[in-house]
């Protein structure tokens, strides 16, 4: 049996946004109706209420719409090279940490805790958000 597609609308109130943030959302590329009706409504996929819930956690953390659009668009990345630069990057932030003054231990802490919550979010995301 096939899943049931949600009008704009009801989309828009199970992810607890607005239309307008649908239709702003459908431009940009960030969730794509998974068909059209014979009047040309669009219908969406349930699976794109956890992608918009998806899509805002990331924006909260200062993860720019466009940015979000491309990676969800593009398929090929390097990511095992990317996990690599980071664990560099982390192992260099914790040596900072290490030898920082005081008073930058708490931006240290604010930047580590950002960073982490970009981890938890990464390892959060259901499988099927990536569907088409």
């Amino acid at each position: 049996m096939s899943e049931a597609l949600l009008k704009i609308g009801e989309l828009a109130a199970r992810a607890g946004v607005s239309i307008r943030t649908v239709d702003y959302y459908t431009t940009l590329g960030l969730i794509s109706p998974a068909q059209r009706t014979a009047s040309n409504y669009r219908l969406y996929a349930q699976a794109d209420v956890d992608r918009i819930h998806l899509v805002q956690r990331l924006e909260v953390h200062g993860v720019p719409l466009e940015e979000i659009s491309t990676a969800l668009n593009t398929r090929a990345s390097d990511v095992a090279a990317i996990l690599d630069r980071i664990d560099v990057d982390l192992q260099a932030l914790q040596t900072a940490a290490d030898v920082a003054a005081p008073e930058m231990q708490g931006l240290l802490a604010v930047i580590a805790t950002r960073v982490h919550s970009l981890i938890t979010i990464a390892l959060q995301i259901p499988p099927d958000v990536m569907l088409p």
